[in-house]
């Protein structure tokens, strides 16, 4: 990877069931960078189903990896990168969610790769580096 990863809820997810593939690819990426960054959109989406879960243990386990790592905002910029997104896919009648719009917003204005297993929505939006760490 050339640039810095923005990683995805669903790859988060493997990540803390312990996927060995994406476990290993996390361990392959922090030598380079040393830090791991998500989007406020992957945080509120993790922290939302640990809380209706009351997955104590989980949101104890989560609440130390964010506070080791990155949480990239939203921001003007990356809500207009998402409108624009959002327009040219409902003018091809391609839409995704909503969320899914916010956190390429927020990858592209970053310059980073978004790192999902959700290749077949994200794959749509023309600018967006992705990697799939579920499959490589």
């Amino acid at each position: 990877m050339n640039n810095r990863a923005l990683i995805d809820t669903d790859i988060l997810s493997y990540y803390f069931k312990g996927d060995p593939i994406v476990v290993e690819n996390f361990k392959k990426y922090l030598r380079k960078y040393e830090i791991i960054e998500i989007s406020l959109i992957t945080y509120y989406e993790i922290l939302s189903g640990l809380l209706f879960k009351n997955a104590l243990k989980q949101l104890e386990i989560f609440n130390d990896f964010v506070s080791e790592n990155i949480v990239i905002a939203a921001t003007e910029e990356s809500c207009k990168i998402s409108s624009e997104i959002y327009s040219n896919l409902r003018n091809r009648g391609e839409l995704i969610d909503d969320i899914d719009l916010l956190i390429a917003g927020i990858a592209i204005e970053n310059e980073m790769t978004l790192v999902t297993n959700n290749t077949n929505h994200f794959g749509r939006i023309y600018g967006l580096n992705l990697e799939n760490w579920k499959n490589l």
